[in-house]
């Protein structure tokens, strides 16, 4: 039964959850909780998922937003993870082709790096052959003239040559609510803004969540033959409600990206290369901006609230300079930036890079099951390892058998071909039918890069809409279009979630959320009915998120004594 997927429906879907007991309940709204929701509801499971913010507001929209094997995890002996990854990376390209796009990778190789020349070429032989590569994106080795012709800004000392490589470019935000709503299309009931604030317990074993949702402060109880947590970086707080955060734990670790004008970055490709340190940093082109990434750094500080410091900032800016010397940027080259937490699994006497990206499941005596770890690209087998687990569980408990996984063949929302071989005849078709209609032909092209197929859905709203309706300008049409999109099938509950996760712009077009900000606000009130105090809730919610881009602290040490300040301050509830 396809599930309705609007913010005006989320108290049905809460009822619909609390009406009858589940299969199973997935707590967790990011990639990893809309992979497992999708995979259990198309075995046939009766499945409810509630998240405590928006759907990818923690790791899910932080991460270096690459669908990629990790070349890294080749050098560390990870050859398991990195074949099945190379595998699932194949697999997104084929069933999401509108937000996994294909990227070449540079990998300059200097005298004295963390990869020399013969090494890099075995090693990329060895990464494409596991990963499957198709012949036409199999690696090239360039020398060190071709190298510079291939990327004119790099640094000419030292350099010996490059190994040129496939990776795959994606938009994680996207990915997890296409994903969240490819899961509610197969019968799953999602909910954001809903918080589990205990468990409910039958004879000493897990039968469901007391949940609070957020918008109204109602509760519910939701009751589930299996429970599963899918929390990130939660994962421990979520463990310490059952009473079961014992043995391994996590250990977090902080992700930085600074984003900059493509002009004052314009490398040619993406590229993956030494720091003075010894990490490893990329540079990765996107349209008219270039993003650098990532730091990887301890962190035990707020897991709602990841900062970019300037300290984080200035490490990033001195690894692309040294690279990319005559570049020369500045920290008033930065436009926008994120924060984001890896959870991973602690192992003792390892430092943060060291650190396994495998994941693992936990199991408490009440039967909680928690699924930890991981890396964006592997979610779809490790939501398969949880879902069979659970499908024992249940074919123990009610003797119902259900069929193995079959996600790798579900095409997910956005990704349809409707009929075209190759999705990129249908791309071209879409741009026509948009630019026909008279709308702005970059407006088309964001619309098409970010929605996909569903592109369609919006110009149906534009087609309803007309400038005679009280829309002053074409502009309002589109946007007004692409708002009612947004609330009524993207189940957007506030502006801030619209402007950061639902299309990026503070993240990779900040002047655009900014000069229309208010205009989304103005809309929205319109279409969700809001009154002057949620209006004003809503601008001050977007004004921090502002804030927060635009004023960094000095480093972690000095975050910490801002958030112990704002704590004191914070009212006590009686």
């Amino acid at each position: 039964m396809r599930r309705h997927f609007s913010m005006h429906s989320r108290t049905d879907a809460l009822k619909e959850m609390a009406a009858d007991e589940l299969d199973l309940i997935v707590i967790g709204g990011g990639i990893t909780g809309a992979g497992i929701a999708l995979d259990a509801s198309v075995r046939g499971m009766r499945v409810g998922l509630v998240e405590k913010n928006d759907f990818g507001s923690g790791t899910s929209s932080r991460s270096t937003k690459l669908i990629h094997g990790g070349l890294r995890y080749l050098k560390q002996g990870e050859v398991k993870l990195v074949q099945e990854v190379g595998r699932e990376r194949a697999i997104l390209y084929q069933n999401a082709p509108h937000i996994v796009v294909a990227a070449p990778m540079l990998l300059p190789i200097y005298k004295g790096g963390t990869y020399g020349y013969l090494a890099s070429s075995i090693g990329l032989y060895v990464y494409d052959w596991l990963a499957g590569v198709e012949r036409k994106e199999r690696r090239r080795m360039l020398n060190r003239e071709e190298t510079l012709r291939q990327e004119p800004l790099l640094k000419a000392d030292g350099l010996k040559g490059s190994g040129l490589y496939y990776e795959y470019r994606t938009d994680d935000a996207r990915l997890t609510l296409d994903l969240m709503k490819t899961a509610a299309q197969h019968g799953a009931n999602v909910v954001n803004y809903a918080e589990v604030k205990q468990f409910l317990y039958r004879s000493g074993r897990v039968c469901g969540v007391l949940v609070e949702e957020c918008v109204t402060g109602r509760t519910c109880h939701l009751y589930a033959k299996q429970v599963v947590n899918a929390a990130g970086p939660w994962v421990d707080e979520v463990r310490k409600l059952d009473g079961s955060l014992t043995g391994k734990r996590l250990f977090l670790t902080k992700g930085v990206h600074l984003v900059v004008n493509h002009e004052r970055l314009p490398v040619k490709q993406s590229a993956y290369f030494d720091t003075p340190d010894g990490r490893m940093v990329f540079v990765i082109p996107r349209g008219r901006i270039t993003y650098i990434g990532t730091t990887d750094t301890a962190y035990d500080l707020s897991i709602d609230t990841p900062r970019t410091t300037k300290e984080d900032r200035d490490y990033l800016l001195r690894a692309v300079n040294a690279m990319f010397p005559s570049v020369a940027l500045t920290k008033e080259d930065v436009l926008s930036h994120w924060a984001g937490l890896r959870p991973l699994i602690y192992e003792e006497g390892k430092g943060p890079s060291e650190l396994s990206r495998k994941d693992e499941i936990f199991i408490s005596d009440s039967g909680l099951i928690t699924i930890a770890g991981g890396k964006l690209t592997g979610f779809r087998k490790m939501a398969e390892k949880v879902v069979d687990l659970v499908a024992d569980n249940l074919m123990k408990e009610t003797g119902k058998h259900y069929p193995p996984c079959s996600t790798e063949k579900i095409v997910i929302s956005g990704g349809e071909r409707m009929g075209y071989a190759a999705y990129e005849d249908w791309k071209k078709e879409m741009f026509k039918t948009g630019t026909a209609k008279g709308i702005d032909p970059r407006t088309v092209t964001e619309w098409i890069e970010t929605y996909g197929t569903n592109t369609l859905k919006i110009y149906e709203r534009f087609d309803a809409l007309s400038t005679k309706d009280g829309h002053s300008s074409m502009a309002e049409r589109e946007l007004t279009a692409q708002l009612l999109y947004s609330l009524e099938e993207e189940m957007t509950v506030s502006a801030v979630d619209f402007l950061r996760l639902r299309t990026g712009w503070t993240y990779f077009n900040l002047k655009k959320a900014e000069e229309n900000k208010e205009k989304v606000i103005t809309l929205m009130a319109q279409l969700a009915g809001w009154d002057q105090a949620e209006v004003e809730r809503q601008r001050q919610e977007v004004e921090r998120l502002l804030e927060l881009i635009h004023c960094l602290p000095e480093n972690d040490q000095v975050q910490r004594g801002q958030v112990q300040v704002e704590n004191a301050e914070q009212p006590r509830k009686n």
